[in-house]
């Protein structure tokens, strides 16, 4: 829980910046490609964030990764500080909630689509335009297949989610039955 507080602290804070300079969107992709790299190298994300390193010596790998990346010079002093503070740990969870920061300004919703088969392009297109409609913002959308939804389509849009699978479908037919009886 402080944990959380201190990220979405420190994710308000560079939003801030961003905000009064206009460069809000390059400092998440900036800090959403450092995030990729922690989660891809977690023996690199354990280095920097582990105290049994000196800081000196966490200051040193982490500018020598910040030497390599294309990364904006205010982000790069926003992962310092994260290292000095003893909060680089966090980055993953930080960089998760400047996106979110990011996508309520741009009034962008994330919807996770759930099918049991692949559907065609025009579909997938078809669903983005009713979701934009049913929520008056741009929608980014994930797409996943489970099988086991027989057909349909389940949407998860934050706490709404639209189920209209066959599985749901069968799931109430067999709860009207039980409650019949």
């Amino acid at each position: 829980m402080i944990g959380s507080k201190i990220s979405r602290r420190y994710a308000r804070a560079l939003l801030s910046l961003g905000r009064e300079d206009g460069n809000y969107e390059e400092y998440g992709d900036n800090l959403g490609e450092f995030a990729s790299l922690c989660k891809d190298n977690p023996g690199f994300l354990q280095a920097i964030s582990n105290r049994i390193f000196s800081l000196d010596e966490r200051e040193k790998l982490l500018g020598f990764v910040l030497d390599r990346a294309n990364l904006s010079p205010v982000v790069r002093n926003f992962l310092r500080l994260l290292l000095d503070k003893n909060r680089i740990g966090a980055i993953l969870e930080i960089s998760d909630y400047y996106s979110n920061l990011t996508d309520e300004i741009s009034n962008i919703v994330s919807a996770r689509v759930t099918t049991a088969r692949p559907l065609k392009q025009e579909a997938l297109v078809k669903i983005e335009k009713a979701l934009a409609g049913l929520t008056s913002k741009k929608i980014r959308m994930e797409v996943d297949q489970d099988m086991d939804l027989i057909g349909g389509i389940v949407v998860k849009i934050g706490d709404l989610v639209l189920d209209g699978s066959v599985r749901a479908q069968l799931e109430s037919l067999k709860e009207s039955f039980w409650v019949d009886l």
